[in-house]
């Protein structure tokens, strides 16, 4: 059976777009990575993880071409500051994202052999780059959020609650671009840095093995909230029995006493690092729910 070039052209159309979405890649420091490390070696990657990073980057996915929404979302994989969970909490959070019409961007950045703050750096760079070349891409500059997963989830939010933090500044031209998030999405996050309730893999990779009483603060997360972090959606599972759930309702409650919107679902068992695995009962759900509420916020049309 033949296509006819009518049928067959939104397939070539499809085809080239899956292409270059997966070979699109912008480097974050063009005038050189802070504090670049020569001596690193190279970046491993085994197909799924990625660890030993010194060359920040993002990866674009398009927006689908039927229904672009003009929204952007920067996606940190998670990981535990030792390495990216990159295919399962980036490749593919990013062509969920795509396909209903928001242009993604997955994070590489930098992890536990460079430690705050590195990561930081890396992903404020990634929201200023994005605002500044809004216009290439189709998106509006107030409609820029970032995603997150576990570690990935801590590194999001650091960039909602730290945006102006001297920290994340390095000197460049871009630091006069705001790096503030529209919104954020947080799977499984690490939240706070506080011993009795923080994944210490995590805590120990982004500050070393004895951090200051200072530097716990601050990158405790639900402490640094206040009226401008942007609206939240939370989604967790009970029974996740690495980062728990008690990190997720803490930042709830701070974004609530901030009066900032905020919703959150918790699922009763979905374990860690659900993803966009099924067979999870109820959690495997969670991307219709994530729809609903970036449609009910007017950042997709459902």
């Amino acid at each position: 059976m033949r296509l006819s070039r009518f049928r067959l052209l939104p397939l070539l159309l499809a085809l080239s777009w899956q292409a270059h979405a997966q070979t699109a890649q912008l480097d974050l420091w063009p005038e050189g990575v802070p504090n670049y490390r020569a001596n690193a070696g190279a970046e491993h990657h085994d197909g799924e993880r990625i660890n030993n990073i010194s060359h920040p980057s993002l990866t674009v996915y398009p927006a689908s071409v039927d229904r672009p929404a003009r929204t952007a979302v920067i996606i940190c994989p998670g990981g535990g500051y030792a390495y990216l969970s990159y295919t399962r909490e980036g490749q593919q959070y990013a062509q969920w994202l795509s396909g209903l019409g928001v242009t993604a961007f997955v994070l590489k950045s930098r992890l536990s052999d460079y430690g705050h703050p590195a990561p930081l750096q890396d992903v404020l760079r990634a929201i200023r780059t994005v605002r500044a070349h809004a216009a290439d891409y189709g998106i509006a500059p107030d409609r820029i959020g970032v995603m997150g997963s576990s570690a990935g989830g801590h590194l999001a939010a650091s960039a909602a609650t730290l945006y102006d933090n001297p920290a994340g500044r390095t000197g460049a031209a871009l630091d006069s671009i705001s790096a503030r998030p529209d919104f954020l999405m947080l799977m499984y996050p690490v939240i706070t840095m506080a011993p009795a309730t923080t994944h210490m893999g995590s805590r120990q990779a982004l500050l070393g093995q004895q951090p200051s009483a200072a530097q716990v603060q601050l990158m405790s997360t639900e402490l640094q909230v206040n009226a401008k972090t942007p609206p939240t959606l939370l989604i967790h599972s009970q029974d996740d029995d690495v980062v728990p759930v008690e990190n997720s309702i803490l930042f709830y409650q701070a974004l609530t006493r901030a009066r900032v919107p905020a919703e959150m679902y918790l699922f009763e068992r979905g374990g860690h690092g659900m993803a966009l695995r099924p067979g999870l009962g109820n959690a495997s759900n969670w991307t219709k729910r994530a729809e609903d509420w970036l449609a009910s916020r007017k950042l997709i049309v459902q």
